[in-house]
């Protein structure tokens, strides 16, 4: 399943071809935290116990925040740092040895990412190599022990419960994610549905004007007779797309209905976006031909869905349809002007608020193609399709 993710790329890599650095933004803005709270603490209990506050502490202090920034990709490494650069700290500063917010932090990603028996490690080195420091004697060691072995087990224990809350909600979003595709693929085989009956209908139509022009007309037989065997590739085709999804349960159509849009149903699809408040244009490349209704099919909805999203998540945006017919496929291309590609043609999905870029992929999907969505570096959102056709079908006029 071809698709590409919102902000996704090659690891490290820019759009533009540049390295990204290993940190996020959130990262950057956990560790000025967590360098704005231990500064204040050491700050505060330097003025209390020494009358004063130590540069170098200060500086010391500051720099133990800074593996933070890459604290998820190398937990166990950040750990380490943090608590050397603690250690080296409490050995310059006459001071009680204490647990920062930024090895607080370190110990909390390591119990996150990392096994048991490491993680019980790493509250034991922790807890007893500040030792190493001098401790005053206004405060034992035994309290400092038991303070902060109390602390270590709250981070191991926060982290635990944060781990499972977030296990419980990736399987949810997992369970969601596939009952949208299963509805998805129901609601694709009752339009298949639709059209194989259409294309039946054709077919009896066609064999009962052949029978009724046989023996005064022939040339009228054999059109409807051509006719005939056009309609029948096309149902069988239908068909067999209509068994891969198909689902137990499903109940089917009793009566054939009119077919399903497709492709010539564009125009009207942007003319209603328009008249919802969304200027949108549309722009068709390459020598117009009639495509295999399942294909226009597939057009028209992944079409109308990012229209749709774009609408609800790109207020104040422009949109552009571009459907290319090529010699072996048609392409078709949805794109907006949002601002920086925050919201648009596959907000929903992204955002966890809907699942119509799911039903877009699944059906680029089942008919051999592929789709890619995400944000443009210009700005704004785009979607794009790819259906392929058959040597029949791309040669149908």
């Amino acid at each position: 399943m071809a698709s590409t993710a919102r902000g996704a790329g090659a690891e490290g890599a820019r759009p533009g071809g540049g390295r990204t650095p290993p940190w996020t933004r959130n990262d950057v803005l956990v560790t000025a935290g967590a360098a704005v709270v231990d500064l204040f603490g050491f700050t505060l209990n330097s003025q209390l116990d020494l009358g004063y506050i130590p540069m170098a502490g200060c500086l010391l202090s500051a720099l133990a925040t800074l593996p933070l920034l890459v604290r998820r990709r190398f937990p166990l490494s950040t750990l380490v740092t943090v608590l050397l650069l603690g250690l080296a700290l409490d050995l310059t500063v006459p001071m009680p040895p204490h647990f920062s917010l930024s090895l607080g932090l370190s110990l909390y990603t390591v119990a996150r990412h990392r096994s048991p028996r490491v993680t019980a490690a790493s509250v034991l080195a922790c807890v007893v190599l500040p030792m190493a420091s001098r401790v005053s004697e206004s405060e034992p060691p035994v309290l400092y022990l038991v303070s902060t072995g109390v602390a270590g087990i709250v981070v191991v224990v926060a982290a635990t419960v944060m781990s499972h809350w977030q296990r419980d909600i990736e399987t949810n979003r997992r369970l969601m994610a596939d009952r949208a595709v299963a509805a998805e693929r129901r609601r694709i085989a009752r339009e298949l549905h639709d059209i194989v009956a259409h294309h039946i209908t054709t077919m009896q139509l066609m064999s009962g004007g052949a029978r009724a022009n046989l023996a005064r007309d022939p040339e009228v037989a054999r059109e409807a007779l051509i006719t005939l065997e056009g309609a029948g590739r096309m149902a069988l085709r239908e068909m067999r797309q209509l068994l891969d999804v198909l689902r137990a349960g499903d109940e089917a159509e009793e009566e054939p209905t009119e077919p399903q849009p497709g492709e010539g149903d564009l125009e009207r699809i942007v003319a209603a976006s328009r008249r919802a408040g969304l200027p949108t244009g549309l722009e068709v490349r390459g020598e117009p031909r009639p495509l295999p209704p399942s294909v226009g099919l597939a057009v028209f909805r992944i079409v109308q869905e990012a229209l749709t999203n774009t609408r609800k998540h790109a207020g104040g945006a422009t949109a552009s349809v571009v459907l290319c017919y090529e010699p072996d496929g048609v392409a078709v291309t949805v794109t907006d002007d949002g601002t920086g590609g925050e919201g648009g043609a596959g907000a929903a999905a992204a955002d966890g608020s809907g699942y119509g870029l799911v039903g877009m992929r699944e059906r680029a999907v089942l008919l051999g193609g592929t789709l890619t969505a995400g944000p443009q570096d210009t700005g704004g959102y785009r979607v794009a399709a790819r259906l392929p056709l058959t040597a029949d079908e791309g040669a149908l006029r």
